[in-house]
């Protein structure tokens, strides 16, 4: 029966791509769109790292592109972001399917892919280059319940947890992202969200790359998930747990 919810096909857990690509070519679509468009708010003035987009209230910051890698990778990151202790937090079982959305260089995806054995990692990324990185890595780790999807393909499987590791709040189209997402997810299935804290003004990140806790639970209960826990064992970031409700 597991096996079976597994494979089942559904439409993209990451309209990541719509809403990345959207952000560099044009807006959502008739009228559907045309409600959506509603929650966004653009203005002249705003912070340079933005991109002057506005959505519940918080300007949605640049993404990184591929040329930042190395970034990724830096060594400080194992002491910054404690990428072990996350994937232990996530509490995962062996068979779990996890999304790992945004994955960049794998970082996340290849911690998390030992922890699920039996289970599939699906790192989804929008860059090509992004996903030839993941796939050379895959070789070399030998992951093969690793799978590399560029967020623009059209299926994916349904996954029991979703991760974002600081890369939420460079969604251009958050909104329909989120609702694409939490439509792959099963009923009862968890969305992680890792972000820089946006209360705490000494962590040394740009303002729009940060996010604090009361603006990622208002924006995860537009789109339905609940909130569960926040757990700050991180130096400078919060791992905020959600939930896609069960069915009744």
């Amino acid at each position: 029966m597991r096996t079976a919810k597994r494979n089942s096909l559904f439409l993209l857990l990451a309209l990541v791509a719509l809403a990345c690509q959207r952000a560099q070519s044009q807006a959502p679509q008739k009228a559907a769109a045309q409600s959506d468009a509603a929650v966004y708010e653009t203005r002249a003035k705003h912070d340079p790292d933005g991109i002057g987009k506005f959505y519940l209230g918080r300007e949605i910051a640049h993404v990184m592109g591929y040329q930042g890698a190395s970034w990724l990778e830096r060594p400080e990151r194992i002491e910054e972001e404690q990428p072990d202790k996350v994937v232990a937090q996530m509490k995962l079982k062996p068979t779990d399917a996890v999304a790992d959305i945004g994955a960049g260089t794998g970082y996340f995806s290849f911690r998390i892919a030992r922890a699920v054995p039996q289970g599939k990692v699906y790192a989804v990324d929008l860059q090509p280059e992004m996903l030839a990185i993941i796939e050379q890595r895959k070789k070399q780790f030998s992951a093969a319940n690793v799978v590399a999807l560029q967020s623009t393909e059209t299926e994916a499987k349904l996954p029991d947890v979703v991760l974002m590791v600081d890369v939420y709040h460079e969604i251009a189209y958050p909104l329909e992202m989120m609702r694409s997402i939490v439509k792959a997810m099963k009923p009862g299935a968890r969305f992680i969200q890792i972000e820089y804290r946006g209360e705490d003004p000494t962590v040394p990140i740009k303002a729009v790359h940060k996010m604090t806790v009361a603006q990622c639970r208002k924006e995860m209960a537009a789109v339905g998930l609940v909130w569960k826990e926040t757990k700050d064992f991180l130096p400078q970031q919060h791992f905020i747990v959600f939930e896609k409700p069960p069915k009744p």
